[in-house]
């Protein structure tokens, strides 16, 4: 088997793209206390019962469904399943609504369809500025969900829509690769939480 060494300039290429996230990743430990502020809360919450929403388009779909299957699954070590949904999972209810209400609307009538006052809904995006989630946002705030954004750099209208926001700054894709360290990051706190909550439960 024979392999192609890279040119210089491909290696460049892949080379800027790397070198460009690192102050996407340093900015995002500046976050660490929202992060662990979220992962506290998120545990409390569904503990007590409160269910996850999440949802994104394109790739940061792809990171809302990472992150909720990491809920009903788990992350760090075994403990029991929470009830998370990706709004873009269930293809049928999202080309059914988008046919009969439009794009705009696939994220928001899940929201009513699924959360309730005190559950938490997620949205992931890089420009802040797709329609779909900015009516999910509109719609879980109307009914007292509070709302979460991961986003690119400040200011955008999801930022401005949403209860508690992370904006990084960076190119796109440098974004999305640090917000799926966020996603991790927000987990393990989940998961420390939980373990604190039942082990101080016995």
């Amino acid at each position: 088997m024979t392999t192609t060494t890279p040119t210089t300039s491909a290696t460049a290429v892949a080379l800027d793209h790397v070198t460009a996230a690192l102050p996407t990743l340093e900015a995002l430990r500046g976050e660490a206390e929202l992060l662990a502020g979220w992962g506290v809360d998120l545990a409390d919450r569904m503990l007590a019962g409160a269910r996850l929403l999440a949802a994104g388009n394109g790739g940061s779909a792809a990171e809302a469904q990472h992150l909720t299957a990491e809920l009903v699954g788990r992350f760090d070590g075994d403990r029991r399943a929470f009830s998370a949904i990706c709004l873009h999972g269930d293809t049928s209810s999202l080309t059914a609504i988008g046919n009969d209400y439009g794009f705009e609307e696939v994220f928001a009538r899940q929201v009513t369809a699924h959360g309730a006052a005190g559950d938490v809904l997620m949205l992931l995006s890089t420009s802040g500025t797709s329609r779909n989630l900015l009516r999910a946002a509109a719609t879980a705030r109307d009914i007292g969900i509070t709302v979460w954004a991961l986003t690119g750099a400040a200011p955008n209208l999801l930022a401005d829509l949403a209860d508690d926001v992370l904006t990084l700054p960076g190119r796109g894709a440098n974004v999305q690769e640090a917000q799926l360290v966020a996603i991790h990051a927000l987990c393990r706190v989940f998961d420390a939480r939980v373990r604190d909550r039942i082990g101080a439960s016995r």
